[in-house]
């Protein structure tokens, strides 16, 4: 499957952005999708992940209460409403998935086959 990321900008602190993970194929609603981000000097990290029927979701704890992950397979899409954005949340946002991960393994980014290119989102404060 071939994903697709977009809707990162400019916001100021406090403000919202919804990403956007668009993806190419008639399986992707048996994959499970996650997003991570990156920032300069950063490892790659885990932010949020939805199995294929969206009964299981997960949100890392820097972001919990602000994020949510969900998705609508009709449209192929995976998205990441982000809300009351902070300067830490600055980084480069992928969303990778996979067919075979297993729940526990789920925030490493070494069990993704598939990535988007990445989508830019910074935060002033």
């Amino acid at each position: 499957v071939q994903l697709q990321a977009s809707g990162g900008g400019s916001v100021q602190a406090g403000g919202s952005l919804r990403l956007s993970c668009a993806a190419s194929g008639r399986t992707f609603r048996s994959h499970t999708v996650t997003w991570f981000r990156q920032a300069p000097g950063k490892e790659r990290e885990f932010v949020a992940t939805i199995n294929w029927n969206s009964r299981r979701t997960s949100i890392a704890d820097s972001v919990k209460g602000r994020f949510t992950i969900s998705r609508d397979n009709a449209e192929n899409t995976v998205y990441l409403q982000m809300n009351s954005l902070k300067p830490d949340d600055t980084a480069v946002y992928y969303c990778a998935a996979s067919t075979t991960v297993i729940a526990s393994a789920r925030t490493f980014p070494s069990q993704y086959g598939s990535w988007g290119q990445g989508t830019q989102v910074t935060v002033s404060s």
